[in-house]
C-alpha cells in the first residue's frame, strides 16, 4: 500500500503546478526630467527662432529643447494637456483654447514633446483600445460622439497608456 505525505490530488486532477498569476503592470512613474506634463505654449519669441538656431543654442547650453516622450508617457501627457486647457469636441483647437485628443497630440508634437513616430504608435494603442471597447471608428471621430464625456475619454486614453506601458512603449 503506497504512502503519501501531504494532500493527495483529487482523482483526475493534474499535479502540474500552475504558473503564478502575472503581477499588474507597474504604475506610471513620471521621470523627474519630464515634470512639465502640460507644457505652456511656446512664446512668440520662441516661435520666431528657427529650429536650426534653437538646436545650435541647445548645443551651447543656451536653450533646452523638450525631450520627446515614448507613447505611454505621451498618452498620459495628452490627458494632462486636456485637463489643463480643457477638452472639446468637433475642433482640434476651439476658439476658447480647448483641445480634442488629436489637437492635444498636435500641440505636443509641435512643441517637441513627442516625435511623429511615437505619436503614431500612441494612436495605434488608442485605436486598439477603442476596438476592444467595440468602437470601429477613428479616435477623433469617436471623440466627437455626443454621448462622450471627458471622464470617458480620459479612461480610454489611460487604458491605452497602460497597454503601451505593458508592451514597453
Amino acid at each position: 500500500m503506497p504512502t503519501t505525505s501531504g494532500n493527495a490530488p483529487a482523482s483526475g486532477s493534474s499535479t502540474r503546478a500552475k504558473p503564478p498569476p502575472q503581477p499588474p503592470p507597474p504604475p506610471a512613474k513620471i521621470p523627474p526630467a519630464l515634470a512639465a506634463w502640460a507644457p505652456d505654449p511656446p512664446t512668440w519669441g520662441q516661435r520666431m527662432i528657427p529650429k536650426g538656431v534653437r538646436s545650435a543654442m541647445s548645443d551651447l547650453g543656451l536653450w533646452q529643447e523638450p525631450r520627446p516622450l515614448k507613447p505611454s508617457f505621451h498618452l498620459t501627457q495628452v490627458i494632462e494637456v486636456l485637463t489643463r486647457y480643457g477638452w472639446c469636441q468637433s475642433f482640434d483647437f476651439s476658439p476658447t483654447g480647448r483641445m480634442c485628443i488629436r489637437g492635444a497630440q498636435s500641440f505636443l508634437e509641435s512643441t517637441g514633446h513627442v516625435t511623429a513616430i511615437d505619436r503614431e504608435k500612441a494612436v495605434n494603442y488608442l485605436q486598439i483600445q477603442l476596438s476592444r471597447q467595440g468602437v470601429n471608428m477613428r479616435f477623433w471621430e469617436w471623440n466627437d460622439l455626443s454621448h462622450n464625456t471627458f471622464r470617458g475619454v480620459e479612461a480610454t486614453i489611460s487604458a491605452a497608456s497602460d497597454m503601451a506601458r505593458m508592451n514597453g512603449d
